[in-house]
């Protein structure tokens, strides 16, 4: 596919950067969908294998899930509409650039995880802090939300990443989009994914 991401390690910077994914599964003749922040967890080689997080019990999902464990999570990462007012090509038409990804899962509840569960989305969540978070700083009240809460395991079954970051313009038209947008962000995106392409036009060889 044409805007595949180029490893896993994209995916899973995507995931880390964007953690708040759509959990989203069928009912009873309905559809429902929970934003809930996950958690990637990957085999010996880097691949994706599962994610967790958790959810409150009451969530009508628990029981849909149970019943049938098939859902999608979806990720958005950074996305913007791209003008062709700093673009020099003639005729260029606007587009819209993205980094997604809808990945099939099939949830399995692990209430017994449920406490290192939270413990380890916090640690993550906190990491680079001053002066991290974590759950002891809360005391007894993490006892008493806990029994309102349960982890789940969603193991990958399928995952549709799509990396549209300017792959398919020219390194000319990419530099002209950079220079509009701000730093970071989809910015960051567009020149990790066009790296070798830019660097080759910013080459002395390239500007004779």
């Amino acid at each position: 596919m044409q805007f595949d991401p180029g490893s896993n390690a994209d995916l899973l910077k995507l995931i880390a950067g964007h953690p708040l994914a759509w959990l989203v599964s069928r009912g009873a003749g309905r559809f429902e969908a929970t934003p809930l922040p996950m958690l990637a967890e990957t085999d010996a080689d880097g691949a994706l294998v599962s994610l967790l997080g958790h959810c409150s019990r009451f969530n009508a999902q628990v029981d849909d899930l149970r019943a049938d464990p098939s859902a999608l999570l979806l990720f958005t990462g950074p996305q913007a509409y791209m003008s062709p007012e700093p673009v020099r090509q003639p005729r260029w038409v606007p587009t819209w650039n993205f980094a997604v990804a809808a990945i099939a899962v099939e949830v399995e509840f692990v209430e017994e995880e449920t406490l290192a569960a939270i413990d380890s989305l916090t640690n993550a969540m906190e990491t680079g802090r001053a002066r991290p978070w974590t759950l002891a700083d809360a005391g007894e009240r993490v006892a008493a939300l806990l029994p309102r809460i349960i982890a789940f395991r969603a193991h990958v079954r399928g995952i549709d990443a799509r990396f549209k970051l300017g792959q398919e313009e020219s390194a000319a038209t990419v530099s002209d989009l950079l220079a509009a947008l701000p730093e970071g962000g989809l910015a960051e995106w567009m020149r990790r994914m066009n790296a070798d392409r830019l660097a080759d036009l910013a080459s002395p060889e390239t500007a004779k």
